[in-house]
C-alpha cells in the first residue's frame, strides 16, 4: 500500500519493484539480459528499425499527429542556412545550417510512456473513480494538464503540458537495450487484417521455434510498415485501416500469456500494436485499447509502434535466427509522453 493507491487494478501488478517505481517491466533488463543480448552478435551487421520520421505522412493514422515540420533558425533576421560567415567578419570562410524542428513525438517510429495511458479507477477505495496511472500516479498532480492560452497557435494553446512522473526520460536512462526477440506473423498471415489470438500465437512461436523469456523485448512483424512505405507519403485511410494484423487485446488468454511470459516490453511496426477495436465488446464500461490498458497501464510494458522489422525480419528467417541485440533508446526529454524510437539491431 502506498499513499497514492490503496487498491490496485485485477491483474495488474503496481507495487512489484516499489512504491515509486517508473521504469515498469523494464527493470527485468538486467545487466545479465544486455549480456545474452550481446552475446547474440555473430555478424556485426546492423539494421536500423525507424522509419522516416515524416512517414507515414498526411494523418490519415491520427487527426492529432501532424507530419514534422523543419525550419531554419535565424541569424540576426536571415535564415541562418547556407550562411557565410564572411558576412559578419571577411575572415571567416565558414558556412554554416541550423535547423529546428515542430515534431510530434509519436507521429513515426515510437515509444509509448506509462504516462501515455491512464484510466478512471477507484485506486482510493473510496467508491469514486479517478484518473490514474502506471502505479497510482496521479493525473493533475503527476502527470499535469496544460492551461489554454487563448490566441496562440493551434499546436501552442497547451503549452506546458508534462509528465511530472512517468515520462519517457525513465526509459532513455535505462538504455533500453537488450535481448530482442522477433515474432514473424507476417510470414505466417501475410497482410490479412487478423486479430491475433493466444492459440494463434503459440502455433507460430511454436512453428518457429520462438522462445520468450523473461526479460526479453519482444518484436512482432506484420507488414504494416512495408505499406506505409509502399504509399510514400500518400496514406490511403482504406487500405490502411484495413490491412496486416496485431495481438488480440480483447482475448484474456493472450493478457495472461504477455504477464506470464515475463517480456519487457512489446515492439510492433504497426500502429498501435493491437488491432484497435472498431465495436463494443463488453456490456459495462471497458478499455477502448485493452492490450494498452493491460501493458502501460496496468503492468508498466512499454509498447513500440510503428518501427520498420522487414529487413531484420526477413534476415533472421533466412538464417534461422530469432535473437538478436536491440539498441533502442527515446529521446531524453524530460516529461514526454511518447519519443520517436532511436532503433537499432545488431546480429
Amino acid at each position: 500500500m502506498t499513499n497514492r493507491w490503496k487498491q490496485r487494478p485485477p491483474g495488474s501488478n503496481w507495487g512489484e519493484f516499489g512504491p515509486d517505481d517508473q521504469r515498469g517491466r523494464m527493470n527485468y533488463v538486467t545487466r545479465e539480459k544486455v549480456l545474452q543480448g550481446i552475446a547474440e552478435v555473430k555478424e556485426g551487421r546492423s539494421f536500423c528499425l525507424s522509419l522516416p520520421l515524416d512517414y507515414p505522412g498526411g494523418s490519415v493514422l491520427n487527426a492529432r499527429r501532424l507530419p514534422p515540420r523543419q525550419f531554419a533558425t535565424l541569424r540576426g533576421g536571415k535564415q541562418n542556412f547556407c550562411y557565410p560567415l564572411s558576412q559578419e567578419n571577411a575572415q571567416n570562410t565558414d558556412v554554416v545550417c541550423d535547423d529546428l524542428v515542430l515534431l510530434t513525438l509519436q507521429y513515426s517510429t515510437q515509444w509509448d510512456s506509462f504516462a501515455h495511458i491512464g484510466s478512471q479507477f477507484d485506486a482510493d477505495g473510496d467508491g469514486e473513480a479517478e484518473i490514474v496511472f502506471y502505479n497510482g500516479f496521479r493525473a493533475g498532480e503527476h502527470v499535469k494538464p496544460a492551461r489554454e492560452s487563448p490566441g496562440a497557435e493551434p499546436w501552442a494553446k497547451f503549452e506546458g503540458a508534462r509528465a511530472d512522473a512517468l515520462g519517457i526520460e525513465n526509459l532513455a536512462e535505462h538504455g533500453a537495450q537488450g535481448r530482442g526477440v522477433m515474432i514473424d506473423l507476417h510470414h505466417h498471415f501475410g497482410r490479412e487484417r487478423k486479430a491475433v489470438n493466444f492459440d494463434e500465437l503459440m502455433r507460430v512461436l511454436d512453428a518457429d521455434a520462438v522462445k520468450i523469456e523473461k526479460g526479453d523485448m519482444v518484436c512482432l512483424y506484420t507488414g504494416f510498415a512495408d505499406v506505409i512505405l509502399e504509399l510514400n507519403k500518400k496514406p490511403d485511410p482504406q487500405l490502411l485501416h484495413n490491412t496486416c494484423g496485431g495481438l488480440d487485446g480483447r482475448d484474456e488468454r493472450l493478457l495472461d500469456w504477455v504477464t506470464g511470459s515475463g517480456l519487457a516490453c512489446l515492439i510492433a511496426d504497426n500502429y498501435a500494436v493491437e488491432l484497435i477495436p472498431t465495436s463494443p465488446f463488453k456490456p459495462m464500461k471497458h478499455a477502448a485499447l485493452p492490450l494498452h490498458e493491460h501493458c502501460i497501464f496496468k503492468n508498466g510494458i512499454h509498447l513500440g509502434e510503428m518501427w520498420y522489422l522487414t529487413e531484420l525480419a526477413r534476415w533472421l528467417r533466412e538464417h534461422r535466427r530469432s535473437r538478436f541485440l536491440l539498441t533502442a533508446p527515446p529521446l531524453r526529454l524530460p516529461g514526454a509522453v511518447g519519443s520517436p524510437a532511436v532503433a537499432v539491431a545488431t546480429v
